[in-house]
């Protein structure tokens, strides 16, 4: 059994066919999916997003603020998310929330000073954090040591890309290090080096969905039935079955977010 530890599933890209891709997830032996809300926090993104996971057995949600948008965190935004977060029992985590300084779509001191208070929240709230960190490697290990070395919930580095320093920063706070479909494109080879090294008891998978679609799917639609995909390839890369990957993946999953599912 399987797990998809980051998803979007509420995206418009899934209006057409969500049950049915539920369905498939389910089929393909992938029993919880972590979906994960982001955009405009004032229009309604967050709420849609926890809406989607309370539809389905199996399928829970976090919501934050994404660097992108940063730039329109205030204090009803914050409200609103705690509210979120409080108000349903398959809200798990804060995020996804970091640094992006790829696209730099908010000021990137924006992003900073926003990124630390969403991770001083999750303190408060007593929640895991979903990292997202791109291009932006010593910033957001040095936000992440600043904010979280006196203890926090836990986390994950999400759809990992950074390099070795960024994940012993990472594991160093207890985090998780997930990897989504990427991992399997042919020019990530310093990727794979992070994947290969990263603990058994610290790796989630992932699709990020609708985004990253791994190897032999690349270039469609992505969708969470697709996260076996990526299981099998870490699988072969780390010289152990995908069964192992499944069991061990999940158990990692249910710990870090404190689900109470079967994990044999």
């Amino acid at each position: 059994m399987f797990v998809d530890s980051h998803a979007h599933i509420d995206g418009e890209e899934f209006d057409g066919d969500r049950d049915e891709v539920v369905a498939r997830a389910r089929a393909a032996g992938v029993r919880a999916i972590l979906n994960v809300g982001t955009g405009d926090p004032h229009g309604g993104n967050f709420e849609r997003a926890v809406a989607v996971a309370e539809r389905y057995e199996g399928v829970y949600a976090a919501a934050g603020i994404h660097p992108h948008d940063a730039r329109l965190y205030d204090d009803s935004a914050e409200r609103l998310l705690v509210d979120l977060l409080r108000g349903s029992e398959r809200a798990v985590a804060l995020g996804e929330i970091g640094l992006d300084y790829h696209y730099d779509n908010s000021p990137r001191e924006v992003q900073r000073e926003v990124f630390a208070r969403q991770l001083r929240l999750a303190r408060a709230e007593g929640l895991p954090v979903i990292i997202h960190s791109r291009e932006a490697d010593e910033d957001t290990a040095e936000i992440l040591r600043a904010e979280l070395a006196d203890g926090c919930a836990g986390g994950v580095m999400h759809c990992f890309g950074g390099g070795r320093g960024l994940a012993d920063a990472a594991l160093e706070l207890g985090f998780m290090v997930s990897f989504a479909g990427n991992v399997t494109f042919k020019k990530a080879d310093n990727l794979r080096e992070v994947a290969a090294f990263v603990p058994l008891q610290s790796l989630l998978v992932e699709t990020d969905c609708p985004f990253l679609a791994p190897v032999p799917f690349r270039g469609r639609r992505n969708e969470p039935a697709h996260v076996v995909e990526t299981a099998r390839f870490l699988a072969g890369l780390r010289g152990v079955t995908p069964e192992e990957i499944g069991r061990a993946t999940s158990e990692n999953f249910a710990r870090l977010f404190r689900i109470d599912f079967p994990t044999v």
